[in-house]
């Protein structure tokens, strides 16, 4: 017999199929999502606005358009949510920056406009740090999110409180960013799934301060804008809608998904690393993340740990680091330069080599950046992913003291700093490959441990389905306690 809809937890590829057999309307799905958010987002504090006028309006108007046979997309009728540095037509899009409290997007960013057009029904959007630079969701404006598996820790950042909001089945589908793990890390603090895809296959038009539409085809070199769900699945076909060229690009560029490698995991040749001895990672992290690869391995894959040969993670860290100093500097503002450059005297050295570097330095280490790509696409040509840690520990308890002084610990005690945070990330961020993050299981202090599943450039397929293959083999999300029915 078919397994019943669950309005609270189940997927977003569910929920649609649900509303076309007309198992749930699309009115009753947002209705009783709205339920939940009353229930619940008090305490979590994961949206920093809500849109309940116009989402019962578009759902009212999906079921209109279902009841006439009119063509539907892929999550027609299901509430979702986006990231609250996504321009929205008409509402803020603060970055958490104070000043642009009272901003109004003056249009839909890309990805709000593609869910749109699959009649998605947007919530609101969700809270963010300030000028999404931490690995929490808190800032003056709207404030601290909160871990739903434990509401003294953080969701993560810089997408925590979509990945809250997911967790706590206040929305079926969200949409995040990712340059320092902002994706990767929430999905795993909070027990969901996050991909970030290959560079730029996803288009960043209104993913600025204001919502402002910038320049077309302009790319980070690092960034990516990608899914976030309760299953691999949804956030396959989310990519297949939310990818692919815009004007002027889509003049001659069209954009397809390769298929995956693989379509059972016994076919998969995985490579894996539980620890470098750069960023050393909690034991409790390693067992839960240990037990994911042995699964894998009874599931018949082969399986090799290390990384690959001739590779230097600390080489990588470094040249990660000095790009993002670049980045992150030549996009400040010139009415906020002086004030970063003073704040450039707390900040990691390498970080400030690449704010103040010379075209000539920088373009050194961009060729590094493409080096490294090289080197790992050949070793995907012997491998299909490698797997790692997401984060070096599990969620941690809400701290507000400056990035650089601030000092995260391990639930066995040991303190390491906070940019230690965002180093296992790297790999699969300088060199623009995919990689989807996993829930892997509880650690023993109850909390979720994501596994970081990278894969080959521009096969973001293999990589997702490669973690939903493993959730046959070591479960799928599983909601946070006391997140029932509202």
């Amino acid at each position: 017999m078919p397994t019943p809809f669950d309005p609270d937890f189940d997927s977003a590829l569910a929920a649609a199929a649900a509303i076309r057999s007309r198992e749930i309307s699309s009115l009753e799905l947002t209705n009783h999502v709205l339920k939940r958010m009353d229930a619940f987002e008090p305490k979590l504090n994961a949206y920093v606005y809500q849109m309940r006028g116009e989402a019962l309006a578009a759902a009212k108007a999906a079921d209109e358009a279902l009841a006439k046979g009119a063509p539907t997309g892929v999550f027609h009728g299901v509430p979702v949510n986006v990231k609250e540095s996504f321009g929205v037509q008409g509402r803020p899009c603060t970055w958490g920056i104070p000043a642009l409290r009272h901003s109004k997007a003056p249009a839909n960013s890309t990805p709000v406009r593609r869910l749109l057009d699959t009649g998605s029904v947007l919530l609101g959007a969700t809270n963010v740090p300030f000028l999404l630079m931490d690995g929490q969701a808190f800032n003056e404006i709207y404030g601290t999110s909160n871990n739903p598996w434990d509401l003294g820790r953080t969701p993560g950042g810089c997408s925590g409180g979509s990945a809250a909001s997911l967790a706590a089945g206040m929305a079926f589908l969200s949409v995040g960013s990712d340059i320092g793990g902002s994706i990767r890390s929430p999905a795993s603090f909070c027990g969901v799934y996050g991909h970030k895809p290959t560079l730029d296959i996803v288009d960043f038009k209104g993913h600025l301060p204001g919502g402002l539409q910038g320049t077309p085809g302009f790319s980070t070199l690092l960034a990516a804008a990608g899914p976030m769900a309760r299953t691999a699945g949804d956030l396959d076909a989310a990519l297949r809608m939310l990818a692919g060229p815009e004007p002027p690009d889509n003049k001659a560029f069209r954009w397809e998904l390769p298929d995956p490698r693989h379509r059972s995991l016994r076919e998969f040749r995985v490579g894996y690393l539980l620890e470098d001895a750069t960023v050393p990672v909690s034991d409790e992290t390693k067992a839960v993340l240990e037990t994911a690869v042995r699964a894998c391995e009874k599931a018949g894959a082969s399986v090799k740990q290390g990384w690959p040969e001739g590779f230097h993670f600390s080489e990588l860290l470094e040249t990660y680091r000095f790009l993002l100093g670049a980045f992150d500097f030549s996009v400040t503002p010139p009415d906020r330069r002086q004030e970063a450059r003073e704040a450039l005297q707390s900040r990691p050295e390498i970080f400030v080599k690449g704010a103040l570097s010379s075209f000539v330095e920088w373009q050194a280490r961009n060729f590094q950046r493409l080096g490294y790509r090289a080197q790992w696409e050949n070793y995907f040509q012997s491998f299909d992913v490698f797997l790692l840690p997401t984060t070096f520990t599990t969620a941690f308890p809400h701290d507000h003291t400056h990035p650089d002084a601030r000092v995260l610990h391990t639930p066995e005690g040991a303190g390491y700093s906070f940019w230690n945070l965002v180093t296992y990330i790297c790999p699969a961020t300088l060199t623009g490959c995919p990689a989807t993050t996993a829930p892997a299981g509880l650690s023993r202090s109850g909390l979720p441990v994501g596994l970081q599943i990278m894969g080959p450039y521009l096969e973001d397929a293999t990589t997702m389905e490669f973690a939903r293959l493993l959730a046959l083999e070591i479960g799928r999300f599983q909601p946070p306690p006391g997140y029932g029915a509202a």
